[in-house]
């Protein structure tokens, strides 16, 4: 049974990797970000001046870019995975374009992409992950109509699903066809390679055909081993039992349930998008309920670990401590093959380094790519670094802390 204490307290491991300069960015970053009127006025002109042309894109390499993103190309990720890799530390890497192309070319343009992604991790000793979106593959409009006609029916998912395919055109169908064959591509490539490919979550309205495609993609390469992740956002209400389902699911088809836990990215765009058309929000009442499901469905998947290989994707402090507690509780070495600690790339370095120092399998969620395809991507941390109670309180109030302790120890 591990006997290893873990504390996120300790901010000489946090933020070891970073020299005095970075730790001063770093600081006034955040600082900014504490700001949330500040930084919707950033994003809404970092958004128009991308737009019209404006060579802004030096001063957010230096800024935001720099903090949250492994670098423009494969290449310069090199480095970056070097270095957590000498602190313990592995990487998911991430093609950082977000989806909602749609054209043919597009869709397959991004599959190459995945692959190259995937061929390259294999090159790496330090990741053992990629993740992917499959609005990057697939039209955004075939995913809605599908959701849409897999709601209409009643029954298990999966079921629902098979009956939803018959409300596809002949070519819907057939562009079905080569969106599953994309993904079924890059998973197989991946299981070639030992390689692990996370599939994101996405909006609520395109979800279900993402989940049944993942489904069968674990059905089809997750024997034995864990190739294939789906992805839980627990602040959806529907969530733990989905989680539940999908282990039982697993355990009575025979393949290894691989599975990420989030709490969610997509939050103010659910609840306004369900107020719009007079639908019922999808989102948990409050953090409260997101917290207790997210819990619930930790203690589910460490309670199948057998069965089941979780990826605990979380910046919560009493959440990864209670992943720790319960592998402690079931005599689990804290570097259990199924179980997977991570959290993004610039964001909450004392969880990450902290659980390394402790011995657990943890990463950095490491997105790359051009600056101008990334934008969202940054948008979306600026934004949950201002909406998510504490987060950038707690970030700064750690920085200064190792600030001070280097100013002492000169």
């Amino acid at each position: 049974m591990p006997s290893h204490t873990v504390s996120f307290e300790n901010t000489e491991n946090a933020f070891a990797y970073k020299d005095g300069k970075s730790l001063r960015r770093a600081h006034l970053l955040f600082r900014a970000m504490s700001h949330p009127a500040l930084v919707s006025v950033g994003i809404r002109v970092t958004t128009w001046a991308m737009r019209i042309g404006l060579p802004i894109e030096g001063i957010i390499r230096t800024t935001i870019f720099r903090q949250f993103v492994g670098g423009e190309t494969l290449a310069q990720t090199a480095p970056v995975a070097a270095m957590l890799g000498s602190h313990g530390v592995q990487v998911i890497l991430d093609y950082g374009v977000e989806g909602g192309g749609g054209s043919e070319e597009a869709c397959e343009q991004a599959c190459r992409e995945f692959l190259r992604v995937v061929e390259y991790a294999a090159t790496q000793p330090n990741i053992p992950f990629i993740s992917i979106k499959v609005t990057g593959i697939a039209r955004f409009g075939l995913l809605e109509k599908l959701d849409r006609s897999v709601e209409a029916h009643a029954g298990p998912l999966m079921r629902r699903y098979e009956a939803a395919l018959a409300s596809l055109t002949d070519a819907e169908c057939t562009e079905w066809g080569r969106v599953e064959e994309r993904l079924s591509r890059i998973c197989a490539t991946a299981a070639d390679k030992g390689v692990g490919v996370l599939v994101d979550a996405e909006e609520t309205w395109i979800q279900d055909p993402i989940d049944v495609l993942t489904m069968l993609m674990m059905d089809r390469f997750n024997r034995g081993r864990a190739v294939v992740f789906n992805t839980a956002q627990l602040y959806r209400h529907d969530r733990l039992s989905f989680v539940r389902d999908s282990v039982e699911a697993a355990e009575q088809r025979g393949f290894l349930l691989g599975i990420k836990l989030v709490r969610g990215a997509y939050m103010e765009k659910e609840r306004a998008r369900a107020a719009e058309l007079g639908h019922p929000s999808p989102i948990q009442p409050d953090k409260a309920a997101t917290d207790r499901d997210f819990d619930e469905a930790l203690r589910h998947c460490i309670g199948h670990v057998d069965n089941v290989s979780v990826i605990v994707a979380s910046h919560n402090e009493e959440s990864n401590l209670l992943a720790v507690s319960l592998l402690g509780e079931r005599g689990l070495a804290y570097d259990h093959p199924h179980v997977h600690f991570s959290q993004l790339y610039g964001m909450s370095d004392n969880i990450t380094f902290n659980l390394a120092k402790a011995g657990c399998r943890v990463s950095k969620y490491l997105p790359f790519g051009p600056i101008r395809d990334v934008v969202p991507y940054l948008m979306r941390r600026a934004q949950e670094n201002t909406s998510v109670a504490g987060q950038t309180g707690r970030e700064l109030s750690l920085i200064r802390r190792e600030l001070a302790r280097r100013r002492l120890k000169k």
